[in-house]
């Protein structure tokens, strides 16, 4: 009787956490859609008043978007397009079809380019390398497209690349028709979208090599490089990432930044001027870093205890936990943060690698701001009598 009272025991804890465990929101480290919202503590701060048509301010560690204007406004982007350009330059470059030191040979396609650019000639051959600074750096127009030419085989192949990568991203209000941002008629994306692909590029650690250089040079210091997002130069933490300029989208800027562990993506689109992109931009960023700060849970997979296993071949089953990663909160609230751990004093096997066993919330006044869930490190297979008939039979046999 007891043993059957402690199994309806396990058995009614197992479905109340259950329960509580169904329909739990991901946190922000943990995959799924994008956020489109500001974090639960931060909805009572509008932010900053900025002049561009639309703007946006992501967490690049978490994905959370703490201000948003016309997020997902249609627009020409210009030459913040290249930020695609480079992320499938820089994913080809990861998957080892493609080399910094691989010479590409321009086309009369891609000297002909006009715009900012770096006077390729046809037939010039340049390292994947020194295009990539050019496109990042200067905003080369032709080396852009001598890189699309490459690595997709030809600038239709590639921006059907680039198309098919934003669908993937979830990029909803883009479509983009070259890889350089030049006018084009239905050449479009959105702030939102626009912060996604730069949080794509910037997982990409070394593009920041490109994208956070000042001044360089080309052809043995022939041709000078500057680059056109004067907040690299001018603003602390700054790391790139995009500007973008033409007659149909006006003045437009995707920059990063970073200080200590918190770095921001900041949009703005539609500017009539290129002070007023800049302006707009470090308005955000400023408000992004003076407002929020980064916390990190105090749990983690190693200070977890194994969970155990009823009816198993192995008594207990190691647990792991996405907890210990990082959260943005508005400073400030750091010391109200309330973490609660529920996790199942037993299982009954089989346990699956991955199952959940528990979750970890957080919340301030009752207000959940992440939930983190606890699930088994590895396998667990049921205890049957064959199978305790065979290790006794291998034991005896051991001995």
């Amino acid at each position: 009787m007891k043993k059957l009272k402690k199994r309806l025991g396990s058995v009614l804890s197992i479905l109340l956490l259950t329960g509580l465990l169904a329909g739990a929101p991901l946190s922000a480290s943990e995959p799924g859609p994008e956020p489109e919202s500001l974090p639960a503590n931060a909805q009572e701060t509008a932010g900053p008043s900025i002049s561009a048509k639309s703007g946006l301010l992501m967490d690049c560690t978490t994905g959370a978007v703490l201000y948003e204007k016309n997020p997902h406004e249609a627009m020409p982007p210009a030459s913040i397009t290249k930020i695609m350009t480079m992320l499938l330059v820089m994913e080809a470059l990861e998957d080892g079809t493609l080399t910094m030191d691989e010479q590409v040979t321009a086309s009369a396609h891609a000297a002909s380019m006009g715009g900012t650019q770096i006077w390729l000639r046809e037939g010039e051959q340049m390292t994947v390398r020194d295009l990539l600074k050019a496109t990042a750096v200067a905003s080369a127009n032709d080396a852009a497209m001598a890189l699309a030419e490459h690595v997709g085989g030809s600038e239709e192949a590639f921006v059907a690349r680039m198309n098919s990568r934003a669908a993937e991203l979830g990029m909803a209000d883009t479509k983009f028709c070259n890889p350089t941002g030049l006018d084009a008629e239905g050449h479009v994306s959105s702030a939102y979208d626009i912060a996604l692909m730069s949080r794509e590029l910037l997982s990409h650690p070394e593009i920041r090599e490109f994208t956070s250089i000042w001044m360089d040079s080309l052809r043995e210091g022939k041709t000078e490089l500057v680059n056109t997002n004067k907040l690299v130069r001018f603003y602390q933490g700054c790391t790139g990432l995009k500007t973008g300029t033409t007659d149909g989208a006006g003045s437009c800027v995707s920059v990063s930044a970073t200080r200590e562990d918190m770095s921001l993506i900041s949009v703005v689109m539609g500017c009539a001027t290129s002070k007023e992109r800049f302006g707009s931009a470090r308005q955000l960023l400023d408000y992004g870093f003076g407002t929020f700060t980064m916390y990190r849970t105090g749990v983690s997979s190693d200070s977890l205890a194994p969970v155990k296993v009823v009816g198993g071949v192995e008594p207990v089953v190691e647990v792991e936990t996405d907890a210990g990663g990082l959260i943005i909160l508005r400073k400030g609230t750091e010391q109200s943060v309330l973490e609660e751990m529920q996790v199942l004093p037993e299982v009954e096997a089989p346990v699956e690698a991955g199952q959940v066993l528990g979750q970890i919330r957080l919340s301030i006044d009752g207000e959940e701001l992440a939930v983190f869930q606890v699930r088994a490190r590895a396998s667990v297979e049921r205890l049957t009598w064959q199978r305790s008939f065979a290790d006794l039979f291998l034991r005896m046999v051991a001995l």
